[in-house]
């Protein structure tokens, strides 16, 4: 059974940065296409970044363009999300997520595993 640990969230002022990690095991880590989910208190979980299994292609949703990385290293099984320029509208769970099929897709019906959470609160 694969499972998916977040770690690296926490409180942060506006324009500050968080590096959150996702740590996977019992799959094909390489295989897997990985995303960042997030949601806020009240909303539906929202896309934010997702990676392809090789790491080549990526794909952000607009707000987060320019300020949010996101990254893997398969020898580690493990997938980074670097968050710059942290806006409170930012503050939300963030969820890793797995899908099979290796692509960066952006629709939550496509991934297979899912991470507990990290909670990431940003201060204004």
């Amino acid at each position: 059974q694969v499972q998916l640990v977040e770690s690296g969230g926490g409180l942060v002022q506006a324009g500050g940065s968080l590096r959150l990690s996702c740590a996977a095991s019992g799959g094909t880590f390489s295989s897997f296409g990985m995303g960042w989910f997030r949601q806020a208190p009240g909303k539906e979980r929202e896309f934010v970044t997702a990676i392809t299994w090789s790491g080549s292609t990526t794909y952000y949703i607009d707000s987060v363009k320019g300020r949010f990385t996101i990254s893997r290293d398969n020898a580690k099984n493990t997938v980074y999300l670097q968050m710059n320029s942290l806006k409170p509208e930012d503050t939300a769970v963030y969820y890793c997520a797995a899908n099979k099929r290796g692509w960066a897709l952006s629709s939550y019906s496509f991934y297979d595993y899912w991470g507990q959470g990290t909670q990431v609160t940003v201060s204004s």
